[in-house]
């Protein structure tokens, strides 16, 4: 079983005996064959001498006040489990009053990649997310970080904090795993009932039926929405579009018709809901 450690002083003391690669996966645990793949990607870039780090933590500051912290699924012991079945040596799983002091007053503010997408309808969520992953990074100070393309805004994101505050990590990020009907994986599935969870493969679908435009030569931003809304509007009667947009793969700006790294990305939801997906074109 890996080393749990679930105190910041406990984690400090492992880290100081480390001198081989470290490599994090930061997750808010329910972890299911998506996060079992990054962490099978962290194992083979820190190599049979290095170590792989897992953070467990359902981080209060990425929430709004509609959201679903309190229901947000959590069993530790079930998620060690499957963190040893991958090779994971050690896991990082505080309690929210140790990681953030009850007088604390300083968090990390994104203030342009944030703004859009997921950031457009959820705000805030993004600046949660910057603070506590760069917390992590200055407590476990990985070599390398894996997150998952599914949430593709946040790896952009992660990547300019650490651009820009110049943090000594390497941010990698893996393809998106799916069920075998196409639907993205994602801890919030299982929130699903039976005739939305057979509706909302449309997703996937509608995104490659997008895609196919694209790789036809077609490059207006709002043709290719259409198509994504048509399909789900056929396919999925049961959803409610937050958003689909098409933008720049790295500065997520508004998809011109010169670019060639171009991204498909959309929040929908079922019921109370929301499932992100996306895909390059």
């Amino acid at each position: 079983m890996p080393k749990l450690l679930q105190t910041i002083s406990e984690l400090r003391e492992w880290r100081s005996a480390q001198k081989s690669r470290v490599v994090l996966v930061p997750t808010m645990g329910a972890l299911h064959e998506g996060h079992l793949e990054l962490m099978r990607e962290a194992r083979r870039i820190a190599g049979s001498d290095g170590c792989v780090a897992v953070s467990i933590f359902v981080n209060p500051l990425q929430f709004g006040p509609q959201e679903d912290f309190a229901r947000y699924p959590r069993d530790l012991e079930s998620d060690a489990g499957k963190c040893q079945s991958v090779g994971v040596d050690v896991i990082f799983a505080p309690s929210a009053e140790e990681m953030y002091p009850a007088d604390r007053s300083i968090i990390v503010l994104e203030t342009r990649l944030s703004k859009i997408l997921c950031g457009a309808s959820r705000p805030g969520h993004f600046d949660g997310v910057c603070t506590v992953v760069l917390k992590l990074f200055n407590l476990i100070n990985p070599h390398d970080a894996v997150f998952g393309k599914k949430d593709y805004q946040q790896l952009a994101i992660i990547k300019r904090m650490v651009r820009d505050l110049n943090v000594p990590v390497k941010i990698i990020g893996c393809e998106t795993v799916r069920e075998s009907d196409g639907l993205a994986m994602s801890s919030r599935n299982r929130y699903l009932n039976d005739e939305e969870r057979r509706q909302a493969p449309a997703i996937r679908q509608a995104l490659l039926k997008a895609r196919e435009h694209w790789m036809s030569g077609g490059r207006n931003a709002e043709v290719l929405q259409k198509i994504f809304t048509n399909h789900l509007n056929q396919f999925a009667p049961l959803h409610r579009l937050d958003y689909i947009a098409c933008v720049d793969r790295a500065t997520l700006e508004p998809l011109n018709e010169k670019c060639e790294a171009g991204l498909m990305a959309t929040a929908v939801y079922f019921g109370s809901t929301r499932l992100i997906d996306n895909l390059e074109l």
